[in-house]
């Protein structure tokens, strides 16, 4: 074999699993078919769920100082401020997390951060790598390239876009339904002339459609987003770009000083009928596509890999066995399906960017690994399959206990009795309300596995994924 995991694409979900599996010590490698990583700010939003994923992979600093909150929203008509609005619904849940709101960074900078850290940690890129074709067998996958030789892996994992070469290659139907039938333009543009306090919008008029201007936070870019009649062809170019902002806004072509990237897309949901065929995995825009109206395209993505990165690492390292995989699309698919409808609902103005949208609440309720042993809880219980909430109980801060590629046992209550559990950390804290007293073993991506009183019952579903 020449890695044990290839992964196609080098976007925030392949980077993000690149990361986390170099991490553990697991060989990874990452091809992509373009130049470069992606230039763009398209998915800029990063919602509270996903920075706490990105602090565990070790960028939360970097992620933190790369960006900012976002801007309030201005509505513009006839050349002139005609009230303010707040994109997101303010936030007076105790969710626990140090993360309330979303932080806005661009995306390719966010790339940049997750491929600065993959380096670090050993791993790296393969530029200029088209993927052709797909081969697997009982014993792995054999991935073709349009230059170069072919590469043998024990698993490949597809991150390589909403247009997948390896999800077609392997026929992998995708079902979804347009959005919206107005094309979007947006871009990355300089403009003179206007104020970074505030997320820019000119609503529809007799003469145009509308169109945003929000400042790129850490940036002297402003991103632009434009929609268009049904039916036409959208100008890219920078003169279009530079035309279009003219028709709608009381600004000049000549205020726009730098067009750095445009695209033009048509708003779809899509979903992977399913998100593992034997040995390929699919994660990020390849198993979902979303409208970019709610923020969750690129959040779901980086949780896909979250998920996924220990599971293939604790199969590769015999420490689980081969279905632990299949765990997968048991439990993200239902998420992203979730998170289609949505920003679907959103994109249509049917439903608000409120605590959904934040992902916190997210979990695995359902999953065959969650098993929850305490009797008659109440409704509102924390129960196997949650995300585990941080806190302070006793001085011991648990995202700080959590952090790192391991699972941890986390005994709390004056009765708990925790089992010793070769290669598990073992965290005491007193009795505690958002989780109550008991034992709890956390998943490594923050997730409650196992819940319950007895030490024997903890250390045999531990062994289940746990080598000593």
């Amino acid at each position: 074999m020449d890695t044990d995991v290839l992964i196609v694409g080098a976007g925030a979900a392949g980077l993000a699993l690149a990361v986390d599996l170099a991490r553990r010590g697991t060989r990874a490698l990452v091809v992509e078919r373009s130049a470069t990583l992606f230039p763009g700010s398209r998915g800029k939003g990063l919602q509270p769920r996903t920075l706490e994923v990105l602090d565990d992979l070790g960028v939360g600093e970097e992620i933190r100082a790369a960006g900012g909150p976002y801007p309030v929203g201005m509505i513009w008509q006839d050349g002139r401020r005609r009230g303010e609005y707040r994109m997101f619904d303010e936030n007076d849940l105790d969710e626990g997390s140090a993360h309330r709101e979303p932080w806005m960074v661009p995306q390719w900078r966010t790339q940049e951060i997750l491929h600065a850290r993959l380096r670090e940690l050993g791993g790296e890129v393969a530029f200029g790598r088209e993927l052709t074709g797909v081969a697997q067998d009982a014993d792995g996958v054999t991935a073709a390239f349009a230059t170069g030789a072919p590469v043998r892996a024990r698993h490949l994992v597809a991150a390589d876009g909403g247009r997948s070469t390896v999800r077609r290659a392997l026929a992998i139907p995708m079902t979804g339904e347009e959005v919206d039938p107005h094309p979007m333009l947006v871009a990355d543009v300089r403009i003179e002339g206007l104020d970074r306090d505030n997320w820019h919008v000119f609503p529809p008029s007799d003469t145009a459609d509308f169109l945003a201007i929000c400042p790129l936070a850490g940036t002297r870019d402003f991103q632009i987003a434009a929609r268009f009649p049904a039916g036409t062809r959208i100008d890219t170019g920078p003169e279009g770009v530079r035309a279009t902002i003219a028709a709608r806004t009381h600004l000049a072509p000549e205020d726009v000083t730098e067009v750095r990237w445009a695209s033009d897309f048509r708003p779809r949901a899509a979903l992977a009928d399913r998100f593992r065929d034997g040995r390929v995995l699919l994660i990020g825009d390849a198993a979902h596509v979303h409208s970019p109206a709610g923020g969750q395209g690129l959040n779901t993505s980086v949780q896909d890999a979250y998920n996924l990165g220990w599971k293939l690492a604790a199969v590769l390292t015999g420490a689980a066995d081969a279905a632990l995989l299949d765990t997968y699309e048991h439990e993200r698919r239902p998420v992203a399906a979730d998170m289609l409808g949505l920003t679907t609902r959103i994109h249509r103005g049917e439903a608000r960017r409120g605590a959904a949208t934040r992902q916190l609440g997210l979990g695995y309720r359902r999953s065959p690994i969650s098993v929850e042993t305490r009797p008659d809880l109440p409704e509102d219980a924390l129960r196997a399959g949650d995300r585990a909430p941080d806190g302070a109980p006793g001085g011991i801060r648990l995202f700080d206990a959590y952090r790192g590629p391991h699972w941890t046992l986390l005994a709390v209550g004056p009765h708990a009795e925790p089992p010793h559990l070769p290669g598990v950390p073992t965290v005491r804290i007193p009795s505690y309300a958002p989780y109550g007293d008991g034992l709890f073993l956390v998943r490594p991506d923050g997730h409650l596995g196992w819940v319950g009183h007895s030490p024997r019952e903890a250390a045999r579903y531990a062994a289940a994924f746990v080598r000593p």
